[in-house]
């Protein structure tokens, strides 16, 4: 591997024009097709294998065309205080409204409140239903447009009015603000880091280029592979995270190489070799990680989590080729100022920060090691308490229609107007013949033994398919959607299933985006256990191949779970049970998005093995070179820990700018990550891993004899190579002197 890619390094020092070339060619290529391609289709959300999810197929196989997936918008109309929404001249104001909602090409149709019965016991709210003939995300701005001047109107008459629904969406994903504030700081950690404003912006550049790509190819592949909006979020931050990170260490370790008085081409091939080698098996842990979300059965997750193992890939590759083309075009830049002004390249002082805290911990291995583990107990205990769920309108900030419009309706019709539950009641049985009746005394019996349920305020009446064998009604629960009184409902109204059945001869299931909600977080905590077994077997056994030791990556997956534990826990104290939310600009808290646990293990594990295969690799690096197990501690805090702590900065700060984003699910995921990737760099690799080291001492590097020899070997830390290019002075090429003039 380390030959292999010391090749590819030298390669591409000298062919770092045809490199570049390349580079700039796929951008093109692919940013072409992103131009061209038509947007993604909106395929809706689906999860195979539920009960909401089977019940939403049969609606759509019996009922045709009635479920068809076109974008929807609730308008609340609210009468000023000590007023009636039925007072004449608001009922005309509604019914003007109204009628301009309508007046739109892509409206299907707009109802009025007063002839559908929607207004409040009260009548103090009423609301309209307007249904649009396409998606959320084919709707145009001229209608957007009509729906804000119709509301803005009914305004002005003295109404509150506010919308919500998925017309609402605009189809923007994390973008904007959130990168910039990422990349700002990483320039910032970086220039600190090399003291060098080219060595700063190399990362920056290759790290932009690749998500440029990664993107690109995204947007051109969204229709035919039926990605959505959302697919890139992930890819954008793990792209833009690994990007900067990959080549940065490539980077810091071709500046190392040159301070051993290595000749430019020689010292980039080097540094390819060896800390290339490390990239390519920290990127490995990613995409295992990444690509393990298949194993959930998410569609919308596996889209995810591929785009973003695509991403991952692609910041590999980069820094494997483009980093080196680019210190062939700038070999001495990247260096500090106070070299290139020497004209020779010093190594720096063999005592620094890593050096001093890692002899800390080597004098105190135990309580270290003790008040880490404890602390991060201490962090994961909320988790205990963890409720999953899908955060919705009632998540988002008072400051938008959508909030504004849920807490009308929740306020005039009841908590559980805002997550109605749809039943599906299949009467059509084995036999063909029977119907009509039958069928209608069946739904009828069914509709009220449902209805009666402790917990349920209303039924709608039964809405049967033109066959007569099956028919659709809501239930109304007396409480919110995510609360856990109306997930003991769901269960209790499906645990009567088979009482009813018997009796009745017909089936039913239980449905709607609360429904939908409730079967999802079930699902995904079930799929925890075999996604984690999955993915951690697979990383302890490429770790294994890399440290050819059994303890160190039994270590690595320990010291993950409890940095994970801990972040889940900090993501439950803030976002379900508000400790410090008012910061971060969470007003609503409930419970966390079912998909947050999947994403945490996921993405944290493979980052997590990142800074582990950099760190302990020049441990092992320096064992293997005859130190001691405290020297070899020592000799790789000196060599990467000042670059493991930039690193780390740096996805902290890409990560914690998606913070900013209004979407109450970015900002969980955002916050999520970036405590994640603070705990587990700074408490788990920079502290536990040498307090553990040094209690194990030359076990930690044991390895059984049989093990050894099943094992492929794999010069990770380029070995073969540092022996080689030691013994004999380097010699410089043409090219070389060529790089060393520019």
């Amino acid at each position: 591997m380390a030959e292999f890619l010391y090749r590819v390094g030298r390669l591409a020092f000298r062919r770092r024009w045809y490199v570049a070339l390349v580079w700039a060619a796929v951008l093109a290529a692919v940013g072409l097709g992103a131009l061209k391609a038509p947007g993604a289709a909106d395929e809706g959300f689906s999860m195979p294998g539920i009960e909401s999810q089977k019940a939403f197929d049969l609606m759509e196989e019996r009922f045709p065309g009635a479920t068809a997936d076109g974008a929807t918008a609730r308008v609340v109309f609210v009468a000023p205080k000590g007023e009636k929404v039925t007072a004449a001249d608001h009922r005309k104001a509604v019914e003007s409204a109204v009628a301009d909602l309508a007046d739109g090409s892509q409206v299907a149709s707009a109802v009025d409140p007063f002839q559908a019965k929607a207004v409040s016991r009260d009548g103090t709210t009423a609301y309209a239903t307007v249904t649009y003939k396409v998606a959320a995300n084919d709707l145009t701005d001229a209608s957007r447009s009509q729906l804000v001047k119709a509301l803005g109107q009914a305004r002005d008459t003295g109404l509150t009015v506010e919308a919500g629904g998925t017309a609402m969406d605009d189809g923007a994903g994390a973008g904007g603000s959130a990168e910039v504030i990422g990349v700002a700081i990483a320039a910032v950690v970086l220039l600190i880091t090399f003291g060098s404003l080219a060595a700063a912006g190399l990362p920056l550049l290759t790290a932009i280029l690749g998500v440029g790509v990664s993107m690109a190819t995204i947007l051109t592949l969204s229709h035919p592979l039926g990605l959505s909006t959302t697919t890139g979020t992930l890819a954008m931050m793990l792209g833009l995270a690994v990007g900067i990170d990959y080549a940065l260490f490539v980077v810091s370790r071709y500046r190392e190489e040159r301070a051993k008085g290595r000749e430019p081409g020689e010292a980039t091939a080097l540094a390819v070799g060896t800390a290339g080698s490390a990239v390519v098996f920290a990127g490995l842990t990613v995409v295992i990680a990444l690509a393990g979300l298949t194993v959930v059965g998410i569609p919308m997750l596996t889209k995810m989590g591929l785009a973003a193992a695509g991403a991952v890939v692609v910041g590999v590759l980069i820094a494997l080729t483009l980093v080196p083309a680019f210190l062939g075009f700038w070999p001495n830049a990247v260096l500090r100022r106070k070299d290139r002004k020497r004209g020779r390249v010093e190594e720096e002082h063999k005592d620094n920060g890593g050096t001093r805290w890692a002899r800390f911990v080597l004098r105190r291995p135990l309580p270290v090691l003790i008040l880490g583990v404890v602390g991060l107990g201490a962090l994961a205990v909320p988790m205990t308490s963890l409720q999953l769920g899908m955060p919705g309108d009632e998540a988002k900030s008072t400051s938008t229609t959508e909030r504004r419009a849920y807490d009308a309706l929740a306020e005039g019709f009841g908590p559980g107007f805002n997550g109605p539950l749809t039943v599906v009641v299949d009467a059509k049985g084995d036999d063909e013949a029977k119907g009509g009746a039958d069928a209608k005394n069946a739904v009828a019996t069914i509709s009220r033994k449902i209805g009666a349920t402790e917990g349920v305020v209303s039924v709608s009446p039964a809405r049967f398919n033109q066959a007569g064998d099956t028919a659709v009604f809501s239930v109304v629960p007396s409480t919110a959607p995510t609360s856990e009184r109306t997930k003991d409902l769901v269960t209790t109204i499906r645990d009567a299933r088979p009482a009813l059945e018997s009796g009745t001869g017909a089936t039913f299931e239980v449905t709607g985006t609360t429904a939908m909600n409730i079967d999802i977080a079930a699902k995904v905590q079930s799929a925890l256990v075999p996604y984690l077994i999955v993915v951690v077997g697979l990383a302890i056994v490429l770790l294994l191949v890399v440290f050819r030791s059994l303890l160190v990556p039994l270590k690595a997956a320990l010291g993950f779970l409890l940095s994970v534990l801990a972040s889940l826990g900090a993501v439950v104290m803030v976002f379900q049970e508000g400790h410090g939310a008012s910061l971060l600009g969470v007003e609503t808290t409930g419970p966390i998005m079912s998909l947050m646990p999947i994403f945490l293990v996921g993405i944290v594990f493979g980052l997590a093995m990142d800074y582990e295969v950099f760190l302990v690799s020049r441990m092992r690096e320096a064992y293997v070179h005859g130190e001691t197990p405290g020297q070899a501690v020592t000799s790789g805090f000196r060599h990467s820990a000042r670059v493991v702590v930039a690193a780390a900065l740096i996805m902290i700060a890409v990560f914690a700018g998606f913070m900013g984003e209004s979407d109450s699910m970015i900002k969980m995921i955002g916050f999520g990550l970036a405590s994640a990737v603070l705990l587990d760099a700074f408490v788990v690799r920079m502290a536990l891993v040498p307090a553990v080291l040094a209690l194990l001492g030359d076990k930690a590097w044991w390895l059984p004899a049989w093990l050894d020899r099943i094992l492929p070997r794999v010069d990770v830390e380029g070995e073969a190579l540092t022996r080689a290019a030691d013994t004999p002075a380097p010699v410089a090429t043409p090219a070389d002197q060529e790089a060393v003039r520019v």
